[in-house]
């Protein structure tokens, strides 16, 4: 039997020694009055060794546990912080004091008191009533030992928030960004919704779906791999401003910023355009910072990020012309396109036309090198099935990414509404998919019967949650940021 198999069987005999005494060691329910934080402002100016007559009841994690024979001290920790329960022999009930002396790291206990402070300042409750709230039987590692890698912690999560405290962080700011992103375009007056998430062809966005089967209809379906497409079809009804926090689900790898479920802020307005858009994403940037973290500056794998507007902006073609220092004109022969890709080393499709060469090449060459919020504007229409093509040239789009410290933010349009150019589009990608390309997808023939009814002129705006709260954390992998991440079964 191994330490820990020792370890499970013992407090399994503490469970069945306290059910034999009439204490149940899983009960129904309890009243709490306040969380350690609560106290901690309540009375932080309390002097050392002072009593208060005040009573508080409170309840938590035990995480610290230290016996001086006729003095215990128990450290809770609830989802505020940690307080310290003070029992003494001599003061403390009979029953509550004898119920400490079994307790174990990892056990839920609730206690009643009154506030006070030890002889070192230190804040505490001492005990008149002392109450378990559920056994552990499995013993939380002790200074994380034995969990010390992320695949353990994704894992194991409800072990990684019981002891890691910047895991608690992490969900507490993650929760406080996702709050202040529906604060922000809810006082803009865009009305939240929600779409299918499990729908009979994927569409709105370049990505390999996961595919399922529905049994009553006999019919293949897919996760959804974006919202655009339902989301437009609500401006063409009349619903002006609207926006969904959603699950999207794309059947592709696992990285550093990439997991198969992850979260998606998307957002469209009626009469908007890009550049609208971009004035309006700097300034919901700069407020979620400052609520997650009480500065538009903050810090970031060991760097300064000043998320304060306005933000650079700067057309693709200009920033892949500065790094290979040639011209960029989309205009110019595909071997042109061919040769500067070879004499960079970037590897390129035998489909791809000069559009997606120039993406590729901004990819390898300068995406990573741009650390300050940028703007990167016009992205060519090979690339942007979805965009309007620029008023100014009809091989660009009016789209642009935000790039932040070498990835990827946000990513909005100026929507196209034109259905015949929609379905030229939406053709090249059946061609695309024709040629093998799985992350092209069938013709949405729905969606540009809806834009015959009458699409306004749109900006849409995509924003990824999971990396925008990396960002914010100062977290170098998604799956740090998710609390179940995707994960081989063991």
């Amino acid at each position: 039997m191994s330490e820990q198999d020792e370890i499970i069987e013992a407090r399994k005999a503490k469970v069945a020694a306290l059910r034999e005494t009439g204490i149940e060691p899983y009960p129904v329910g309890f009243h709490r009055t306040d969380l350690a934080s609560e106290l901690h402002d309540r009375y932080h100016a309390l002097p050392p060794a002072a009593t208060t007559e005040d009573t508080a009841t409170v309840a938590g994690r035990v995480v610290l546990y230290r016996s001086f024979g006729k003095l215990i001290f128990v450290t809770l920790a609830d989802v505020s912080g940690r307080i310290q329960l003070y029992l003494d022999e001599s003061h403390t009930p009979e029953q509550a004091f004898a119920l400490a002396g079994v307790l174990d790291l990892g056990d839920w206990v609730g206690a009643t008191g009154e506030v006070m402070t030890t002889k070192r300042g230190e804040l505490s409750v001492r005990v008149a009533d002392l109450s378990i709230q559920a056994k552990a039987l499995r013993p939380l590692p002790e200074k994380w030992h034995g969990l010390t890698d992320i695949e353990q912690r994704s894992r194991m999560r409800y072990v990684d928030l019981a002891v890691n405290e910047n895991a608690r962080r992490v969900a507490l700011v993650r929760a406080r960004i996702v709050s202040e992103l529906r604060h922000q375009f809810e006082k803009r007056g865009y009305l939240e919704v929600e779409t299918p998430i499990l729908i009979s062809q994927a569409t709105g966005a370049l990505a390999r779906p996961f595919l399922t089967h529905h049994h009553a209809l006999d019919i293949e379906m897919n996760l959804r791999i974006a919202t655009e497409l339902f989301l437009k079809r609500l401006i063409v009804g009349g619903l002006e401003k609207v926006f969904e926090i959603g699950r999207i689900f794309r059947n592709e790898g696992i990285d550093a910023v990439h997991n198969p479920e992850f979260t998606m802020l998307e957002s469209y307005e009626a009469f908007a355009d890009y550049h609208d858009i971009a004035a309006m994403v700097e300034d919901i940037v700069a407020a979620v910072a400052e609520a997650a973290t009480g500065s538009k500056e903050i810090e970031f794998q060991g760097r300064k990020v000043n998320l304060a507007p306005p933000f650079r902006r700067a057309r693709m073609v200009d920033l892949v012309g500065a790094a290979t220092g040639r011209n960029i004109d989309l205009t110019q022969p595909l071997e042109t396109f061919h040769e500067l890709a070879s004499h960079h080393g970037v590897p390129v499709r035998p489909e791809w036309g000069p559009g997606a060469i120039v993406n590729e090449l901004f990819e390898v060459l300068v995406a990573d090198q741009l650390w300050d919020p940028t703007y990167v504007l016009d992205y060519p229409v090979e690339v942007s099935p979805l965009a309007r093509r620029h008023r100014d040239d009809p091989l660009l789009t009016e789209r642009f990414e935000l790039i932040i410290a070498g990835d990827e933010y946000a990513n909005a349009f100026s929507e196209l509404n034109d259905p015949a150019d929609q379905r030229i589009r939406f053709e090249a990608q059946v061609r695309d998919r024709a040629a093998g390309n799985q992350e092209a997808h069938p013709i949405d023939e729905d969606f540009i019967r809806a834009l015959e009814y009458g699409m306004p002129p749109t900006g849409g705006l995509g924003i990824g949650v999971d990396r925008l709260v990396m960002l914010l954390t100062d977290v170098h992998h998604i799956r740090d940021v998710i609390l179940f991440p995707t994960m081989k079964p063991e």
